[in-house]
């Protein structure tokens, strides 16, 4: 399988697979926001030693031995301002996103609790480092403490922030794999896993090992992206999607020689795309709303400018709603008022192997200057290796004010 990177507008995943008979099948779905009714969100920020120096400690300029380094920019902050902020205002059922710090204190085996902040709360909030950094980094907590705090929860969504290398990826699969199993079993509710890299020292390949974990079961529980390749925030629900949402009445898709591939008339075009095309295929075309939308097969292919199209779902033509979730039915969970976050609060997970993995992670190169800048996405080259995103979100959204909240500063 190859997922590409270079996705165009409306896609927000696509994925190509080898096929018999001189083919490839191809695998893509539609941006949109998932509206699910009771769900609950929450983000995980990396507390690993490697981090200090996008929290803006462990590095600075001295100008002399007597002097105390200048404080480096907080290059993490605006990140999780945004992020967070987009959760709880327009996904979480109770507007209220629960954060944490992960991988901190000995092994990185501690996780520390920031508190459930509304989308006004975390716009205003600046994320400092944890009160302990991690001699280590594992995942397994964070996701257990999700979980678990969330288990009454119709649907859950939550993200995880890393800037290196997890030390308990084994532990990470066999958890998701027994939880996997029990979702598909009805025994809990589902959830979403979204891990996020950060920076150029990112381990993509442990990344992609959870994103394609086989489960044995039709569960999908991760995805993984690089901050660096995100083009709008919505991309973090590219999984998330409604096999029997529509986006249309109708429209077609086409190989690259114009030879029709599929013809959704009289029954929409839904939300999740698949079809076959030749393996000679440079790219193919998606027909909608009269517009034409060219996406290459592989990163390298030579594509034709396309025309950009907006989508949202097309009531007409949807089969089930798309806030529909899987048969689990828990019970209502009551309205919960979010809290003043609180740095000091502390929450300790221990890992359910009592491997020791005490290792000191090295210091990464300090930001760049541009890492410090205002807070924007755009801004943090020495964050995302030279990030450059246009967040612009559909137009029937409203637009997100990506600029680095100045009370974040202070």
């Amino acid at each position: 399988m190859s997922q590409l990177k270079k996705v165009v507008e409306p896609f927000g995943e696509v994925n190509v697979y080898p096929a018999s008979g001189g083919k490839v099948r191809v695998t893509a779905t539609i941006l949109m926001e998932p509206h699910r009714p009771g769900t609950k969100t929450g983000i995980a920020l990396d507390g690993s030693g490697s981090m200090g120096n996008l929290y803006g400690i462990n590095s600075g300029i001295a100008t002399s031995s007597i002097f105390k380094k200048l404080a480096a920019p907080n290059a993490i902050s605006p990140v999780a301002q945004q992020l967070c902020a987009y959760l709880a205002k327009k996904i979480d059922a109770n507007h209220g996103t629960n954060c944490i710090y992960w991988a901190c204190g000995p092994a990185g085996s501690q996780i520390q609790e920031i508190g459930e902040l509304t989308a006004e709360q975390a716009e205003s909030h600046t994320f400092g480092a944890p009160k302990q950094l991690g001699t280590g980094t594992r995942l397994l907590p964070a996701v257990q403490y999700f979980v678990e705090r969330h288990k009454t929860a119709p649907w859950g969504f939550f993200v995880f922030l890393t800037d290196g290398e997890l030390h308990d990826l084994e532990e990470v699969k066999a958890y998701s794999i027994g939880l996997a199993k029990d979702i598909a079993a009805g025994r809990r509710a589902p959830v979403k896993l979204v891990l996020i890299g950060l920076g150029s020292d990112v381990n993509e390949q442990q990344m992609e090992e959870l994103d394609d974990l086989k489960t044995g079961t039709d569960v999908d529980l991760w995805d993984h992206k690089l901050a660096s390749e995100l083009r709008v925030l919505e991309q973090i629900f590219a999984e998330v999607v409604d096999k029997n949402a529509r986006i249309a009445s109708s429209g077609r898709i086409l190989d690259n020689t114009g030879k029709l591939v599929k013809d959704y008339s009289g029954r929409g075009v839904p939300a999740f795309l698949e079809f076959e095309v030749s393996a000679n295929a440079a790219y193919f075309t998606l027909e909608i709303d009269g517009k034409s939308v060219h996406q290459g097969l592989s990163d390298k292919a030579n594509v034709p400018a396309g025309e950009v199209v907006k989508v949202g779902v097309f009531s007409g033509e949807q089969s089930q709603s798309q806030s529909q979730v899987a048969s689990f039915d828990p019970q209502p969970q009551p309205e919960v008022t979010p809290v003043t976050p609180n740095r000091d609060d502390s929450f300790d997970i221990q890992p359910s192997n009592d491997m020791d993995l005490g290792i000191g992670l090295p210091a990464k190169k300090a930001p760049t200057a541009n890492t410090a800048a205002q807070g924007s996405f755009d801004d943090l080259d020495g964050l995302t290796g030279g990030l450059d995103i246009s967040l612009e979100l559909n137009t029937d959204l409203p637009e997100i004010d990506l600029q680095k909240n100045d009370d974040s500063q202070k």
